[in-house]
This record gives structure tokens, C-alpha cells and sequence, in this order.
């Protein structure tokens, strides 16, 4: 059964700030804001610690109070985009979903109250 989530989009990017860096590679930084177009989203920024200097941008758009849907919205190496097909990248991109969902999931005591 789909619940529609109800919590406060600035409660929620708080959440997020504290509880996504926990899950991430101690050296990775990240910012969280809310999506001003969707109340429903946040964007997540992610800085990847090391020499390679890339950064991903995702969009996280809850479904429902329980699911999340992410998507990749661009990725960067030192301030230039980068083609996102490259094999290093697609596996960064699915380590950082992951971690993305298992943050919904550990948040979820927050999002289906």
C-alpha cells in the first residue's frame, strides 16, 4: 500500500545531511538541499574522495513514503562534465545508488511515520 509521505522537505534534507555521510567513504563529501520544483525530491551532491576529482549530482524523488526513485542528473572530473558511460563511472554510479537507497531505508522511521 502506497503512502503519500508527509514529513517537512527541510526536516528531511536534515535527515539526509546527517545520516548519508555515515554510509559513504569517509573522505566523500556531500550536500544535500531540497528540490525547490518538487516537494517530494532532494538533489544530492557527492564529492569522491581521492585524486580522480569527480563529483555526481543525483535527484531522489520518494514515491511514496517507503521508496525512493534516484536518478543521475550529471557527473563531473574536476569541474567538466564527463561521459557517464565509461565503465569506472557506471560502477561509482551504482555504489552511490546503493547508498542512496539505503539511506531512504534507514530513514524510513522519519518518512512513514
Amino acid at each position: 500500500m502506497n503512502r503519500e509521505m508527509t514529513v517537512d522537505q527541510q526536516k528531511l534534507v536534515e535527515a539526509w545531511l546527517e545520516q548519508l555521510p555515515i554510509l559513504l567513504n569517509s573522505g566523500d563529501k556531500t550536500q544535500v538541499q531540497a528540490d525547490e520544483a518538487d516537494n517530494r525530491a532532494i538533489r544530492i551532491h557527492i564529492e569522491v574522495e581521492g585524486r580522480q576529482m569527480y563529483s555526481f549530482d543525483f535527484a531522489c524523488t520518494y514515491v511514496d513514503s517507503r521508496e525512493v526513485q534516484v536518478s543521475l542528473v550529471d557527473v563531473e572530473r574536476d569541474g567538466r562534465s564527463v561521459d557517464e558511460r565509461t565503465d569506472i563511472i557506471q560502477q561509482l554510479v551504482s555504489d552511490y545508488t546503493r547508498h542512496i537507497h539505503q539511506c531512504a531505508q534507514t530513514l524510513q522511521s522519519l518518512t512513514h511515520s
